[in-house]
């Protein structure tokens, strides 16, 4: 009996350190009785690009997260379709279509600034007749991947067990194709194929199996971890713009903070950040490291409150402490005043994280304003204080002052704190604080003493 027992948790323990093998898929179909996906969970608008694909003769099924997410009880964020129309079949039964994309073309119905992505089935890429309409590079990332197919192939090259989910708007049921629905009920994030192909095909696959093991509290299955801290360098090569979005989704996402726990495991938050990760210790007790905690937990707060939430704020508290590095090794190094070196401090770092992470130029301009507050908030004589609360940056500006006192301590802290009485006073009291400033300042400005007017000397009547 003993001897049973061990070879059947032999048996699932190498299970579940596999990646599953293209070539092992197998379809199940979970009919509408054996499953809980109600339409009342499907959003009105897929529901109507679904019907109208159906109705034209056209294959039409909710794929992907959207299943996934309705399977674990989940409201899901997006409704994505996948049909055998190609994206200009498409483009003709919707009027408020797009389509978008380079590497895959992709249509957008359009309903307001509800957006419901809709992708033709992709088929195999090794096809020489199709070669036309893919590309690779050197390291195996495809750069072109406009090749059409059906279901089956197009559920081979979905990446993660759990996205390989179709539901099925003809009759209802669950096309599972790579087991997905075992794996979501053992919470396990699997990647189907070979890990090293698929993630050099595409090195954001590893930034989304750590999402995805984050959001959904599931564990990566060993296998699929194996080659992520090997293979993570290959994310230089992504584009900036893409790795942009992809920052968000994984930081601003709610789960911020757990998530930039796991990509430093993994190796891949110093190819998002370099900059950042310059400052990074074995303790996690450097300044940048203890910022990081504090505004990634901050964010996560806000959004489980439903708050709203800046991008700019985000990256302008990351960065606080590499460029406050850089100011004060360019003012030693060139004899620069601090206020310069800052300014040319401040463009330095954003020049160069911009490479690896394009922040848009309207979230940098924020982001220098903000940092620029930080200079102005130790001036609160005169009328300077109150100039600076009608700032529209200064709300911002004043969030990371309190985070830098929480990390700093000593005079920063304090800084923080007279802002926030300064905020909450009434304009007699403001008057009062400011005062008592003026006179600190004025105490401690040296006083000059009088000069004596020099006395001219007498000029000699004396001739030569």
């Amino acid at each position: 009996m003993f001897n049973r027992v061990t070879s059947f948790c032999r048996k699932v323990l190498n299970r579940d350190n596999k990646s599953r093998a293209i070539e092992d898929l197998k379809l199940e179909v979970i009919p509408r009785k054996a499953h809980g996906i109600s339409r009342k969970g499907i959003s009105e608008n897929a529901l109507k690009v679904l019907y109208r694909l159906h109705k034209a003769g056209y294959e039409a099924y909710l794929v992907g997260g959207g299943v996934r997410d309705l399977l674990l009880g989940r409201d899901p964020k997006d409704f994505d379709i996948a049909t055998n129309a190609t994206p200009d079949e498409v483009r003709k039964l919707f009027r408020n279509c797009r389509l978008v994309g380079r590497r895959f073309r992709l249509a957008h119905i359009l309903f307001g600034r509800d957006v419901i992505e809709v992708a033709t089935f992709r088929g195999h890429h090794t096809d020489p007749k199709k070669s036309k309409h893919t590309a690779r590079s050197e390291d195996g990332m495809l750069l072109r991947d406009n090749v059409y197919g059906s279901i089956d192939e197009d559920a081979q090259r979905r990446d993660f067990t759990v996205n390989a989910l179709y539901y099925n708007i003809a009759d209802f049921s669950i096309r599972d194709y790579a087991g997905g629905v075992d794996d979501l009920n053992n919470r396990i994030i699997r990647l189907i194929g070979d890990p090293e192909t698929r993630y050099r095909e595409d090195p954001v696959r590893m930034l989304r199996a750590v999402r995805f093991a984050v959001k959904l509290d599931m564990t990566i299955n060993p296998a699929t971890a194996a080659p992520i801290e090997t293979l993570a360098p290959l994310l230089q090569e992504i584009p900036s713009a893409r790795m942009f979005e992809e920052s968000l989704k994984l930081l601003q996402a709610g789960q911020g903070l757990a998530t930039y726990k796991m990509l430093r495991e993994y190796h891949l938050f110093e190819q998002l950040f370099p900059a950042v990760a310059a400052h990074f210790t074995e303790e996690h007790t450097s300044q940048t490291e203890q910022m990081l905690e504090q505004v990634l937990s901050s964010t996560d707060k806000r959004i489980a409150n439903s708050q709203r939430i800046n991008p700019a704020f985000l990256f302008a508290a990351m960065l606080w402490y590499p460029v406050v590095t850089r100011a004060e090794e360019m003012t030693f190094e060139s004899g620069l005043s601090y206020y310069d070196a800052f300014m040319v401090a401040a463009n330095d770092i954003l020049d160069e994280q911009v490479k690896t992470v394009a922040i848009p130029r309207r979230f940098t301009a924020m982001v220098r304003e903000i940092w620029q507050l930080q200079m102005r908030m130790t001036r609160r004589t005169g009328a300077r204080a109150f100039k600076l609360l009608d700032e529209s940056k200064f709300r911002a500006a004043f969030d990371l002052l309190e985070m830098r006192g929480a990390v700093e301590g000593g005079d920063t802290e304090v800084l923080g704190a007279w802002w926030r009485d300064f905020q909450r006073a009434d304009q007699g009291g403001r008057q009062k604080m400011v005062r008592a400033i003026n006179k600190v300042s004025n105490t401690r400005k040296p006083r000059r003493r009088k000069q004596a007017p020099r006395r001219r000397k007498p000029q000699s009547n004396s001739s030569s």
